[in-house]
Parts: C-alpha cells; sequence; structure tokens
C-alpha cells in the first residue's frame, strides 16, 4: 500500500514538471514601459540683430533743369561712395526671415553739363558744368529666402520695399561765371533686390555677404534764383557689395 502511494506521488510530481515549461510558455509576455526622454523647451523666437557696411556704386542719373532756353543734361555722372545700415528681424523657419532696415548713403558729388539754347547765364557759351553733393537715408521691410546650409554657409535670395530721403547741397555751377545754390531734400518709394551667402561663426553669431540693387528714386535742388524750376536728378540707382553680422538673440 505504501508503494502504491509513493508511486503515485512520484506521478503526480513527474506531470507536474512536464507541465511546467508548457505553463510557462502560455503566461502573457507584458511589454517594458520605457520612460520617454524630455522634449526640448521651444526656442525663444527668432529674432535678430544686424549690422552693414558696404560700397555703392551708383549709375549714371538723368538730370534734367525745366526751364526755357536748357537743354537736357548731358555726360552725367555721380560718384561712388559707402553705406552703412543696421537692422532687426525676425527668422521664421529654416528657410523664411524677415528684417527692418535702416541705412545711410554718405556724399556722393554729382557732375554734369548743362547745354543752353542761348548764352548761358552771364554770358557763357555752349553750357555751363553743374555739380551738387547727395546723400540719403534708406528705410526698407526686406524678405529673404534661405535656400538651404552646406558647410555652414547659407545662401540666399531678397528683396525689399520702404522709402529714401535724398538731400541735395553744395549745388553748384562750376565753370565761369561759377555760382552756388541752395539745396533741398526729397521723400521717394525705394526698393531692393538681394543675393548673398551667411556663413555661421559661432551659435549665435552670423557673417553675411551679399550683393543689394537699391533703386532710391529722384533728387532735386531748391528752385534756382531768377527761375521758376529746380535743377533734378532723376532715377538714381545703385549697386552695392555688403558685409555684415547678424546676432541671434534665441
Amino acid at each position: 500500500m505504501k508503494f502504491l502511494v509513493f508511486v503515485a506521488s512520484g506521478s503526480v510530481l513527474a506531470l507536474a514538471g512536464l507541465m511546467s515549461p508548457v505553463l510557462a510558455a502560455d503566461m502573457p509576455e507584458y511589454p517594458i514601459i520605457e520612460t520617454p526622454e524630455p522634449l526640448p523647451l521651444p526656442s525663444a523666437g527668432g529674432w535678430y540683430l544686424r549690422g552693414d557696411i558696404g560700397y555703392k556704386a551708383y549709375s549714371d542719373p538723368n538730370a534734367d533743369f525745366d526751364e526755357t532756353g536748357y537743354e537736357p543734361f548731358w555726360g552725367e555722372s555721380l560718384d561712388d561712395t559707402a553705406v552703412i545700415g543696421a537692422g532687426v528681424g525676425y527668422q521664421f523657419n529654416n528657410h523664411l526671415r524677415m528684417d527692418a532696415t535702416l541705412d545711410y548713403e554718405f556724399k556722393s558729388t554729382f557732375e554734369g553739363n548743362l547745354n543752353c539754347r542761348a548764352p548761358c547765364v552771364g554770358g557763357g557759351a555752349g553750357f555751363s558744368e553743374e555739380a551738387a553733393d547727395i546723400d540719403a537715408w534708406s528705410g526698407l521691410i526686406n524678405a529673404y529666402v534661405d535656400i538651404g546650409t552646406w558647410y555652414g554657409f547659407t545662401p540666399y535670395v531678397g528683396a525689399g520695399i520702404g522709402a529714401s530721403y535724398l538731400t541735395t547741397s553744395n549745388v553748384r555751377t562750376v565753370s565761369a561765371p561759377t555760382a552756388e545754390y541752395d539745396g533741398d531734400g526729397t521723400w521717394n518709394f525705394a526698393w531692393a533686390l538681394m543675393a548673398g551667402t551667411s556663413f555661421k561663426m559661432t551659435e549665435n553669431l552670423l557673417l553675411d555677404i551679399n550683393y543689394r540693387y537699391m533703386n532710391l528714386g529722384d533728387a532735386k535742388s531748391d528752385t534756382i534764383p531768377t527761375f521758376t524750376a529746380p535743377l533734378e536728378y532723376n532715377d538714381i540707382e545703385a549697386h552695392e557689395v555688403r558685409v555684415g553680422l547678424r546676432y541671434n538673440l534665441f
């Protein structure tokens, strides 16, 4: 009787041993839940500051003196000069940004010849040599498309619209008989086209090298004494090569 009980007990233990792997295989496997990495904090914004200096090459303007007895100017020229500027902007994403800029174009000397149908003022014959100094302030709202970044360089194109204020001074006739006249200031619609590239120097500082075509509008002198019209300097435009820095505030 004891032997039968022992055999039965052994059988139960053997059967339990055989069923253990089966029961273990049937138990469900629960996935391991990993703690997610913390998300990066959102940027405080894409604001940036900029400053630029440049070389400004003016195209020859079209001058005029709308007064009886005089024909249009000829041989007009406007000397090259320098430009400085500053601005503030916002980078919306990796490809789009905008900024507002204020620039000052240093004085440039205009020279041209004014034909006289009759003898010129003071008895001079043929033509008089005229000159004036012209400087300009311009304020623009600009939009840029950053094309992409390769090895730290980000080429871009852009355009801007705004206003310019052109001032004439030291208006004068330099051929005999010489004379001096008052200058004047003129507001104009202004616009620009740009292309350039920036280079990332540090995390927040970028070097910006660019070309800009600038259309500033027209300038004029005050009304010339004894006449009813001013001297006019029309279609003032320039090509600029500029170097600047942009500092990201975010």
